[in-house]
């Protein structure tokens, strides 16, 4: 005869309860984003629409803000990957006097709270004469996905082995061949990795873009503001799509890489 324990409905029973904790705010986004809402607030359910869904865009100030967030998030990982990947090999092949001393620094804007590094760029950019605008967001976007590019790569590329690219340019093949055939394919994964994260953290950033964008809105810059008059169904019609995107995309990974798995077990 089985006993029942506590004990063991202990976990389950808050393994639910945080996950239940953490979706009530994503399902109240999806739901609102729903609502036939007719004034500026959206906290009271008016009825089932998906008028906010076709016409998301009736509303030019949320998709605006969207497509400066897209933006900003592109340019800046496309930047800090190509920057941290560069920096990742360098850390790992090469000694050199200054590596501690680049490691350390790598690491200071992920421990530096960011409305510290937020106000210390824009002090930076003000000294120096440069407006804030499109451009200053992008660097300081740059600035601070730098580090989780540098440190995702740099965890890649430790767990290469040599013996691959010794084997490619004992087959003579040059330097520039090497890279492009053996260490970036075996990279590749590591890179996209550092690219989604770095991208999520741009497009998802407020208080160091709030400091350093000065006219430009983005989108969490633009939920901010609205939050004080209620937030638009359209800005949660943006939110439950991305949202949904990103399940998606892990969705299909993880799919795909089944598929791959047992396709490689059947050989």
């Amino acid at each position: 005869m089985k006993r029942f324990s506590i004990g063991k409905l202990t976990l389950p029973v808050y393994s639910f309860l945080a996950m239940a904790f953490m979706l009530i705010p994503i399902v109240y986004t999806i739901v609102f984003s729903f609502n036939n809402s007719k004034q500026r607030t959206n906290t009271q359910w008016q009825g089932f629409t998906l008028d906010k869904w076709l016409g998301v865009c009736n509303k030019p100030d949320v998709c605006s803000a969207l497509g400066n967030s897209i933006f900003i998030g592109l340019v800046s990982t496309l930047i800090a990957t190509i920057l941290g990947t560069a920096l990742a090999i360098g850390l790992v092949r090469y000694r050199f006097r200054a590596r501690a001393l680049v490691n350390l620094a790598l690491f200071l804007p992920m421990a530096t709270p960011e409305v510290v590094l937020g106000a210390g760029l824009a002090g930076l950019f003000f000294n120096a004469g440069v407006g804030a605008g499109m451009v200053t967001v992008v660097i300081a976007h740059v600035v601070f996905c730098l580090s989780f590019v540098v440190v995702t790569v740099k965890a890649r590329v430790q767990t290469l082995d040599p013996v691959l690219e010794e084997a490619g340019r004992d087959l003579y093949a040059n330097p520039t061949q090497v890279f492009w055939k053996i260490t970036f394919p075996l990279l590749l994964p590591g890179i996209i990795s550092a690219a989604l994260l770095s991208f999520s953290l741009s497009f998802d950033d407020f208080i160091i873009t709030y400091f350093n964008s000065g006219s430009v809105e983005t989108f969490p810059k633009y939920i901010y503001v609205a939050a004080a008059r209620g937030v638009p169904a359209e800005a949660n019609v943006i939110a439950s799509a991305v949202f949904i995107a990103a399940i998606l995309i892990v969705l299909i990974t993880q799919i795909n890489g089944a598929v791959k798995r047992k396709r490689m077990l059947k050989k």
